[in-house]
């Protein structure tokens, strides 16, 4: 189970979201699905359950999201924004 980093601040639009990592100094644009990530994380979502929502939001094969949502994870893991919940250690 992840979480997104307590150094994370996030602000949302119609079109995605923008998140910034103060500890790194990092910004990064996000898109809605790249945004949707984050919000269901924020709410403590496992990745399979991530990516359920995504196929049924999106309209996109089961397969594709948990591939997709996998990939975005390690994306987030290596930029340090989130960090596997109740270790501490940052990924």
């Amino acid at each position: 189970m992840f979480r997104v980093s307590e150094h994370v601040r996030k602000t949302s639009s119609e079109d995605g979201a923008i998140v910034l990592n103060v500890r790194h100094g990092q910004i990064f644009g996000l898109n809605l699905v790249g945004s949707r990530i984050i919000e269901l994380l924020e709410h403590q979502r496992t990745p399979a359950q991530i990516a359920q929502d995504i196929a049924s939001t999106f309209g996109v094969d089961i397969d594709i999201a948990e591939r997709d949502v996998s990939e975005f994870l390690g994306s987030l893991e290596k930029h340090h924004l989130i960090e596997a919940q109740g270790t501490g250690v940052a990924l």
